[in-house]
């Protein structure tokens, strides 16, 4: 019989950490895989959720123990969260720059360093 734990609607940190591993697992997926530029970032971003998912349930699990104060992770996640825009802009300026020049994004065609 199937137990029940997981399936019911209670929030834990359990379910949260399972949340965030699978969007960690699949935006590295992502980025392994794929070669267009744009579908990285987007993974690179699932990553980035993934940590702060792990922020947030962290520091809810710490606070019911009251060993943490009470707005830590929201601040790190926050900070996860400019980075990630910040990234995003200069990255999004990147590739528009790199497709203007060599008219693709796929990350195998662009050596703009070489020699």
């Amino acid at each position: 019989m199937i137990d029940g734990s997981l399936f019911d609607l209670s929030a834990s940190t359990t379910k949260f950490l399972i949340l965030s591993s699978l969007l960690f697992v699949i935006g590295v997926g992502g980025v392994l895989a794929r070669r267009n530029i744009i579908v990285i970032f987007m993974s690179i971003e699932l990553i980035l959720n993934a940590v702060n998912i792990n922020f947030i349930a962290f520091t809810r699990h710490w606070q019911v123990l009251g060993k943490i104060n009470e707005h830590t992770g929201e601040l790190f996640t926050i900070f996860v969260i400019t980075v990630a825009a910040a990234e995003a802009a200069i990255g999004l300026g990147i590739v528009v720059s790199l497709y203007r020049n060599r008219e693709t994004v796929a990350v195998d065609e662009i050596d703009l360093l070489k020699w």
